[in-house]
C-alpha cells in the first residue's frame, strides 16, 4: 500500500529560475504516473512542497532525488512521512 511523503522544498543560494520547467515537467510526470497528489509553491517565494505516493520512505527519497530542484542543488528536499488524520 502506497502511503504519503510530504516533500518540501526550499531555495538555496544556488537556485536558478530555469529549474522551474524542469521541476514542472518532473512533477506532471509523476502525476501522469498517479505518484503525485498534489503539489504548489509558497507565496512567499521561498520554495514549496507536494505530495508523493511510494511504497516506502527508501522508495519516496529514490523518487524524490530524481527531481531537477534536487539534482542541480537549486533546492533542499525533506522528506516527511505524512499519516493524515482529517482531511475534506
Amino acid at each position: 500500500m502506497a502511503r504519503k511523503y510530504l516533500v518540501m522544498a526550499e531555495r538555496t543560494a544556488k537556485f536558478d529560475a530555469s529549474v522551474i520547467e524542469p521541476h514542472r515537467a518532473f512533477l506532471q510526470e509523476l502525476l501522469a504516473e498517479g505518484q503525485l497528489q498534489e503539489s504548489g509553491g509558497f507565496t512567499d517565494g521561498t520554495g514549496g512542497a507536494y505530495v508523493v505516493l511510494a511504497e516506502s520512505r527508501a522508495a519516496a527519497t529514490a523518487l524524490v532525488h530524481a527531481d531537477p530542484l534536487h539534482t542541480t542543488g537549486a533546492s533542499t528536499l525533506t522528506i516527511h512521512e505524512w499519516e493524515i488524520t482529517v482531511s475534506a
